[in-house]
Protein backbone atom coordinates (compact mmCIF):
# COMPACT_ATOMS: atom_id res chain seq x y z
CA UNK A 1 0.00 0.00 0.00
CA UNK A 2 1.06 3.76 -0.90
CA UNK A 3 0.54 6.32 1.30
CA UNK A 4 1.22 10.33 1.68
CA UNK A 5 3.09 11.48 5.25
CA UNK A 6 0.25 14.15 6.38
CA UNK A 7 1.82 14.70 9.94
CA UNK A 8 5.57 14.02 11.72
CA UNK A 9 6.65 14.45 14.84
CA UNK A 10 10.20 14.50 14.94
CA UNK A 11 10.75 14.35 18.36
CA UNK A 12 8.74 10.57 18.63
CA UNK A 13 9.51 9.32 15.11
CA UNK A 14 5.59 8.96 15.47
CA UNK A 15 2.97 11.10 12.39
CA UNK A 16 -0.03 9.51 10.22
CA UNK A 17 0.09 9.27 6.38
CA UNK A 18 -3.31 9.36 3.87
CA UNK A 19 -2.85 6.39 2.16
CA UNK A 20 -4.40 6.76 -1.83
CA UNK A 21 -7.85 5.25 -0.97
CA UNK A 22 -8.30 8.54 1.74
CA UNK A 23 -8.07 6.23 5.24
CA UNK A 24 -5.88 8.47 7.38
CA UNK A 25 -3.65 5.95 9.31
CA UNK A 26 -1.48 6.65 12.62
CA UNK A 27 1.95 4.90 13.10
CA UNK A 28 5.00 5.31 15.72
CA UNK A 29 8.45 4.48 16.25
CA UNK A 30 8.14 0.60 16.17
CA UNK A 31 7.22 0.86 12.21
CA UNK A 32 11.07 2.09 11.37
CA UNK A 33 12.37 -1.08 12.74
CA UNK A 34 14.26 -2.78 11.24
CA UNK A 35 14.22 -0.58 7.43
CA UNK A 36 16.53 2.11 6.90
CA UNK A 37 14.03 4.56 7.24
CA UNK A 38 15.17 6.87 10.26
CA UNK A 39 13.28 10.48 9.25
CA UNK A 40 10.32 11.49 7.22
CA UNK A 41 9.15 14.57 5.76
CA UNK A 42 5.35 16.33 4.93
CA UNK A 43 4.16 15.09 1.56
CA UNK A 44 6.71 12.36 1.11
CA UNK A 45 5.00 9.22 -0.31
CA UNK A 46 6.11 6.18 1.32
CA UNK A 47 5.09 2.02 1.04
CA UNK A 48 3.30 0.55 3.85
CA UNK A 49 3.60 -2.85 5.03
CA UNK A 50 0.09 -3.42 7.03
CA UNK A 51 -1.82 -5.87 9.58
CA UNK A 52 -5.52 -6.21 9.89
CA UNK A 53 -8.17 -5.39 8.05
CA UNK A 54 -10.97 -2.56 8.67
CA UNK A 55 -11.08 -0.54 11.51
CA UNK A 56 -7.88 -2.68 12.87
CA UNK A 57 -5.51 -1.95 10.05
CA UNK A 58 -1.93 -0.83 11.56
CA UNK A 59 0.82 0.02 10.30
CA UNK A 60 3.86 -2.37 10.71
CA UNK A 61 6.22 -0.52 8.76
CA UNK A 62 7.07 2.15 6.60
CA UNK A 63 9.27 1.86 3.83
CA UNK A 64 11.03 4.64 1.15
CA UNK A 65 9.16 4.32 -2.29
CA UNK A 66 11.68 3.21 -4.97
CA UNK A 67 11.99 3.13 -8.07
CA UNK A 68 12.41 0.12 -10.63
Amino acid sequence: MQATVSRYDEATASGTVLTDTGIELPFDAQAFTGTPVRLLRLGQRVRLITTGSGADLTISEVHFITLP
